[in-house]
């Protein structure tokens, strides 16, 4: 894997992507499921594995918003990962998030084990890239309850604000492996027609209103590699005119008045598996996926070192 900048040295490895993957995806794994409380043994174990601390977030939560379970109250639980012995709660800070639930009828490769395995090698890099004098801490969420409308990412912003804490901006890693190199297999919507690729072989980042920094900061970062088409997208009221901008766990923070991010594939107007039982990893562009968790940890140590 070839870098324009001095963050090739950090390379991602695409055999440790493929098998987060095919483990995560063996059987779907729903809210309240005990395959979705192994995929967070599995999470955790790597991620104390690679140096950091791990705490479990324990929540209840009247689903008000979500089609699945609508009406009823949930239990979720967001790990929230930070650097072993290294952290500073009081200063600045950036999170990085992956949802790990799937929907009940899907092994949810694309949607979203393919965002937690390019989390996990993040979380796998990040360490040894660490420089004195960064700008922000980083703390890495696996989200839960995303499937019943964003309800992990909601709890989250809650907890932030209510905490005090200095949250910079928030960054959802949303499907990130579908890829069709084939003319028209980009769909868009209508006002967006024209203005963006018809071929789905890009990653976009999209943010709100008040993430105007943070979108040129970190697509900056992901266009640092070779070969990987970055389209930006910033949509006016919290993405409210345009509700496919809001369809992951960074919107909850769009409307708690931070500056967050969604990095995508762009979901269903690309990739016909979405929320089908064909959602499954050979499915997915190994390459394209490859090259994106690549750009997603330079954009992230970047952030992390520059601040935004």
């Amino acid at each position: 894997m070839t870098s324009t900048t001095d963050d090739s040295s950090f390379e991602t490895d695409r055999t440790r992507i493929e098998a987060h993957l095919y483990e995560l995806t063996k059987i779907p794994r729903p809210c309240h499921s005990k395959e979705l409380e192994a995929a967070r043994g599995y999470v955790t174990g790597f991620l104390e594995e690679y140096g950091w601390d791990v705490r479990r977030h324990d929540f209840d939560v009247l689903n008000d918003v979500g089609e699945l379970n609508l009406g009823e109250n949930l239990h979720g639980t967001n790990l929230v990962a930070t650097r072993h012995g290294k952290f500073d709660p009081a200063r600045p800070r950036l999170c990085v998030g992956a949802h790990l639930d799937s929907r009940p009828d899907t092994p949810g490769a694309d949607d979203n084990a393919s965002a937690v395995a390019a989390m996990l090698e993040i979380a796998r890099l990040l360490p040894a890239a660490w420089q004195d004098g960064a700008q922000l801490e980083l703390e890495l969420v696996a989200f839960d309850l995303e499937e019943n409308g964003m309800l992990g990412g909601r709890e989250h912003a809650r907890f932030s604000r209510g905490s005090g804490v200095d949250l910079r901006g928030m960054v959802s890693l949303e499907m990130l492996g579908y890829c069709d190199h084939t003319p028209g297999s980009q769909s868009l919507p209508r006002t967006l027609r024209g203005l963006y690729p018809d071929t789905g072989n890009f990653i976009a980042v999209i943010g709100n209103q008040n993430s105007t920094k943070l979108i040129e900061q970190f697509a900056a970062g992901m266009e640092s590699v070779d070969g990987l088409p970055v389209e930006k997208l910033q949509v006016p009221d919290n993405g409210n005119g345009l509700q496919a901008t809001r369809l992951s766990d960074h919107s909850p923070f769009w409307d708690a008045g931070y500056p967050a991010l969604m990095i995508t594939d762009t979901s269903f107007m690309r990739n016909p598996h979405y929320h089908m039982p064909t959602d499954t990893v050979d499915t997915l562009d190994m390459q394209f996926l490859h090259l994106v968790t690549e750009a997603s940890v330079n954009a992230t140590r970047r952030l992390i070192a520059e601040g935004f």
